[in-house]
Formats: C-alpha cells, structure tokens, sequence
C-alpha cells in the first residue's frame, strides 16, 4: 500500500487553484467585451433635443428675403414656431438668429434675421440671404496706410507774419494773438431733440434655450417689432399665382447650434427605373380612385345590389402629374410622392378637377405599398385638406429625412412634418391656420 508525498498534493492543490482562478478571469474578461460590442453596435446615436426650428425662406425676384417660422423642437417636443417664448419676438425670430436653407438635404444658403415683424397678425422675420458659395459682403472699413511725405529739408518755423513759401502743403494759416476774435450773434434757440426710435427690448432670460446665432452688425438699425406689406410677396389675384409662386424661390430652412451633419436625401435612379415607378405609381392612383368612387354615394351600392357584374371603371386620366422620389433614413429603400390633378372634360362645368397625393415606398419584393392618399377639390376643403408637398427635411435632428407638406383647408394653410414609417405617414407636428 502507497502513500503519496504530502509535497506533491500540496502542489497539485496549487495548479488546480492557479487553473480555476486563470478560467474565471478569461470568462469575465469574454463577458465584459461581448456587452462592450454588443453595446456599440446595438445603440443608435443620441437624437437631437434641440433647440431646432424650422422655417420656409421666401425669396423676391428682387432679392428680398423673408422668412416664415413653422415649428421649434425643444427637448424633443414640436412647438409653434410663431408663438413660442413670444415675448417681445418669438424666439425663432430672434434678432441674428442664422437659418441655413436646403433643398433635399443639399445647402442652398445662410438667411441672418435682421428685423423680427408681423404680417396680417402673423410673426415672420426679415433678413439677408448669402447663397451658397458666396463670399460675405464686408462691413468694417478697410485699414489705409497714412501717406508720409519724405523730404531732406530742414525743419522750418513759420511766425505769424511770414508767408509760406510757393509750392509747399501747408494748408492752415496761424491767426495772429493780438487779432481779436469776431464777433458771434446771440445763440439761436436750440431746436428741439428729435424722437429717437425706442430701443428693442432686451432678451435677458437666462432659461431662454438659444438658437444658431451669426455676428452681430454694430450698424444696423433695429426695432423692437415692425408691421410688414405684402408688396412683391403678395399675388393681387389668382390669375397671377401661377405666375407668382413660380417667380418666388420657396427653401426649407433650419437653425441648430448643433445637430448632424446633413447630407442629400435624393434617390438617384436612372431614366428607365424613373419611368417605371412612374408608371406603377401611376397605376396605384388610379387604384385608389376606383376605390374611392366604389364607395361614394348609395346610388353605387345599390347598383351594386342589382346587377351581380360590374363595369370595370374606366383609368382616370391625370394632368399635372410629379413625381419625388426619396431616401429618408440612407437605406437605398425608395420613398415616392405623387402629386397631380384630375382631367376634367372640356364643356363640363358642373365638375371641379381634384387634387390628388400618394405617398408609397418598396417592400422586400420590389412592390409598392400604399402609406398615404389624399383626394380633394375646393369644395371639400373642409372634409380633407389640400397636401402639397414642399420637400424632405430633418426636421429633428436625427440625420433621417421627414416630409414636410403645406395643409390646405377652408379656415387656412398651415404646415405638416410627417415621418415615414413602414406602412402609414406619422404626424410629428400639425400646424393650425
């Protein structure tokens, strides 16, 4: 019978220990850099809290510049641009505060508020627009060196009898001492002071979040609050709107100290693919008027009822027809945006052409799926209003792309920023008119 040597089980029990404690180590070790990668590429960054507005630059053919505030994102939440912290000016219109204009993402130019005003009881903002790629006007005068005349002559002194001699600068002539001075009239009454404008009220509310904000202009004349005109903004009748709009550039515009970089929301594709989703869209739309008609009226129902076979309805036809498309989140997953109006035959006067929007994006398939349509005339503004697509815009800060549509109703215009999920148009912000 054998007995093992006290020395070698003391060190087996060492191994054994030293190979625990190493396999515990490791495991943790493991454990600790899974969480760490799961964490940096499972977490989406931080969106923006803001404060963000957003607003539409109005450009003149005169080169005017005007700016219409629609909404402001503080801590994530959308507000009225034209009324939040409105004291004395709302705070989108803040004296300096700097918007810069895009047009699908792509910069278009800086617009620099100047002078904060009301039109039609509406807050809107005058400024100065620097397109992109333009060099600032300078506003400090430039440095000249003084000329210094270099001359070998000795310095001469002039008394109060002498004459300067032909050909040299002096200008002044001394007066001599004892020349008394002449006599002055009595003083005319002093005119009295005229009215300086009243200074704008100061903002200084340290709670006030603070937009993105330019160098201010020592020279520029401000006030507090001003009433605007329409003038070359304003269309005198609605044969000129037409003309109107079109002369007028229309930019969306952001002020953020902050937030992501932007980049181009434009899908690009090439002539065979656009005519291809055109068409489907196209097809789509009259889908949705079919529909739409089926289900209009009990007249239809109960012919419905009657004859067991139906008539297909004839395409409707389509004028005016545009077509956008988008890629909002950087996916290469297109977004499309149909606009157009209903043909209307000629001699029929009892009919109104209806304007219609559909808004569709591509499933796994290829497929268009349906995610918003609209139908309206001007006798149905009260029902559904009228959606005009003004452009794709990151309207919070989270480096995705949302659609920004004007909402036409019979109480007014206001504007919408809808964001596209995957089967609908979600509401981030409603403007009322």
């Amino acid at each position: 019978m054998g007995f093992s040597s006290p020395r070698r089980s003391s060190l087996y029990r060492n191994v054994m220990v030293a190979v625990t404690l190493l396999g515990c180590t490791w495991g943790a070790w493991t454990w600790i850099f899974a969480q760490g990668t799961i964490a940096q590429y499972g977490r989406r960054a931080p969106a923006s809290k803001g404060p963000r507005a957003l607003g539409l630059v109005m450009l003149s053919p005169k080169g005017k510049a005007r700016l219409t505030p629609i909404a402001i994102m503080v801590d994530g939440k959308f507000y009225d641009a034209g009324s939040y912290k409105g004291k004395p000016v709302p705070m989108a219109l803040d004296f300096g505060v700097v918007y810069e204009g895009f047009r699908t993402g792509v910069s278009q130019g800086i617009f620099t508020i100047t002078q904060p005003g009301q039109l039609n009881h509406n807050w809107i903002a005058e400024g100065t627009w620097l397109p992109a790629g333009a060099k600032p006007p300078e506003t400090s005068k430039k440095y000249e060196t003084p000329v210094i005349e270099d001359t070998d002559a000795p310095p001469k002194l002039h008394r109060g009898s002498d004459k300067p001699a032909a050909g040299t600068s002096d200008k002044q002539t001394p007066v001599p001492a004892s020349t008394p001075p002449p006599s002055t009239p009595a003083t005319p009454p002093a005119p009295p002071a005229a009215k300086t404008p009243p200074e704008p009220q100061s903002i200084d509310d340290p709670n006030r979040p603070l937009l993105r904000r330019g160098k201010p202009d020592p020279n520029a004349r401000r006030e507090a609050t001003k009433t605007f005109d329409e003038d070359e903004f304003a269309t005198k009748s609605k044969a000129a709107t037409t003309t109107a709009e079109a002369a007028i550039q229309i930019i969306p515009a952001i002020s953020d100290a902050g937030g992501p970089d932007p980049r181009t929301y434009t899908y690009e594709v090439k002539p065979q693919e656009e005519a291809s989703y055109r068409a489907k869209m196209l097809e789509l739309a009259a889908a949705e008027l079919r529909a739409k008609t089926k289900t209009e009226g009990p007249a239809n129902a109960a012919a419905k009822r009657r004859s067991p076979v139906v008539a297909q309805p004839p395409k409707p036809a389509l004028d005016e027809v545009r077509l956008r498309i988008f890629d909002l989140s950087n996916s290469n997953e297109p977004v499309l945006v149909l606009s157009a109006r209903t043909h209307v035959p000629a001699g029929d006067d009892m009919r109104e052409p209806e304007e219609i929007t559909l808004v569709a994006r591509t499933n796994l398939e290829g497929e268009l799926r349906r995610l918003f349509f609209s139908e309206t005339d001007s006798r149905h503004l009260d029902i559904e209003p009228r959606m005009e697509l003004i452009d794709a815009v990151d309207a919070d800060g989270d480096g995705r792309g949302e659609l920004l549509f004007r909402r036409t109703s019979d109480s007014g215009s206001a504007y919408g920023i809808y964001r596209v999920t995957a089967d609908q148009l979600w509401p981030l912000y409603e403007g009322t008119p």
